[in-house]
């Protein structure tokens, strides 16, 4: 019997995509219904439903869903949910458009049919509240913010049912690991207390001692990258891998570490994003997720520490997955090694501490990076990555 954490709001993981056998005829079937284009972020969330990561939703929200969840957090029937699952369209597309009819969802890039919905509700959304409830500001230069302002006037919800995963399980056969696998893998390891860190970036030595820290506390850490689309100035997910995996191989004991990748696309949404990746690393069967700096940030929109302090305003049974909240880490040159603000003492004049654009700045120019800040071997498949690209 599994000791992992359960699925949230519930024992059993909620997939919402049809067996492999059925596909075709579905499929067929879903080429003779009307259309609704989606965008990068809702062919996402389909994929995250189709694999039983947002487990329990049965599909795109209703508007009391999406009401509850802006608001307060919570569905309609209680249950904690920080981040709206929404499917919009334009006005004159819903028109035609009735209540209990099946249309086809696909992807706006590609034009694959992605899944098809029974529509259940048709409703006008509030962009402007929707906004300062989730990402705190209404400033269009927000890349979430940005999002849900160029949506469509209608919001429809309804049942989905997956007809493919997109590219994901072609494109990472090694990474792509649905919540079922992950927690049939942890099991296997005999792990029941399993860390989740969250990356779209490179880990450096200040992520690996973050890691490690974690890896005292639990029975393994979860590397969990994501593979969606990102902001610009993001490495490749290829890139990242490479990097992430040279840093496992030579810095950690074997079999304390999985590395592995999900579909989703960040809305960098702060504090509630954060709750957002607890929620979906539940599912994966992770009992904590490892919180530092600025977790799911961009720009100066948060405070280095809200989305810490942000776990602090759930009420009981929210959730089950906790935070393991750890401060600002760097190497010390006087303390001679990794440290936080917890552990070491010394002014950050002694502190090798270098920001993102600063690091990709020196990269492109071709640089010395501290070892004291970077691993050799990430360095050098970094550099090579930089250099290809001049």
């Amino acid at each position: 019997m599994s000791t992992l954490v359960s699925p949230h709001g519930g024992n059993e993981l909620k997939p919402l995509i049809h067996p492999q056998a059925e596909r075709p005829d579905a499929l067929k079937r879903a080429e003779g219904l009307k259309k609704i284009p989606m965008t990068s972020r809702e062919t996402s969330d389909v994929i995250m439903l189709a694999m039983g990561a947002y487990t329990p939703l049965s599909g795109f929200m209703g508007e009391a869903d999406w009401r509850g969840c802006c608001e307060e957090m919570k569905l309609a029937d209680g249950l904690f949910w920080p981040i709206p699952v929404t499917l919009s369209a334009d006005q004159e597309l819903t028109d035609g458009i009735g209540i209990g009819d099946e249309v086809a969802l696909i992807d706006g890039d590609s034009g694959e049919i992605m899944a098809v919905m029974e529509v259940g509700e048709k409703y006008a959304i509030d962009k402007e509240s929707e906004c300062q409830n989730v990402y705190r500001t209404t400033d269009p230069g927000h890349p979430g913010v940005e999002k849900v302002l160029d949506q469509g006037e209608i919001n429809l919800g309804g049942r989905v049912m997956a007809l493919s995963e997109g590219e994901y399980p072609q494109k990472y056969p090694d990474l792509f690991l649905r919540p079922a696998q992950s927690r049939a893998l942890f099991t296997d390891k005999g792990w029941s207390r399993v860390a989740a860190f969250q990356t779209r970036n490179p880990m450096h030595r200040s992520h690996e001692h973050l890691a490690k820290i974690a890896i005292e506390v639990t029975d393994g850490v979860f590397i969990h990258q994501v593979l969606g689309k990102l902001k610009d100035g993001d490495l490749p997910a290829e890139v990242r891998t490479k990097a992430i995996q040279a840093m496992i191989d030579n810095y950690f004991v074997d079999g304390t570490i999985v590395q592995a990748g999900y579909p989703i696309e960040m809305r960098y949404a702060g504090p509630r994003e954060a709750l957002f990746h607890a929620l979906i690393r539940q599912n994966f069967g992770c009992s904590h997720l490892i919180v530092g700096r600025d977790h799911a940030g961009v720009g100066d929109y948060y405070g280095p520490f809200d989305a810490q302090h942000v776990f602090d305003t759930l009420w009981d049974g929210a959730l089950i997955t906790v935070p393991l909240k750890i401060g600002v880490t760097f190497f010390c040159e006087k303390c001679d090694g990794m440290a936080t603000a917890k552990t070491c003492p010394h002014d950050p004049e002694h502190h090798i501490s270098i920001s993102g654009t600063r690091q990709r700045q020196m990269l492109s120019n071709g640089e010395d990076i501290p070892v004291e800040f970077s691993r050799p071997e990430v360095i050098k498949i970094l550099q090579e990555f930089y250099t290809g690209q001049g």
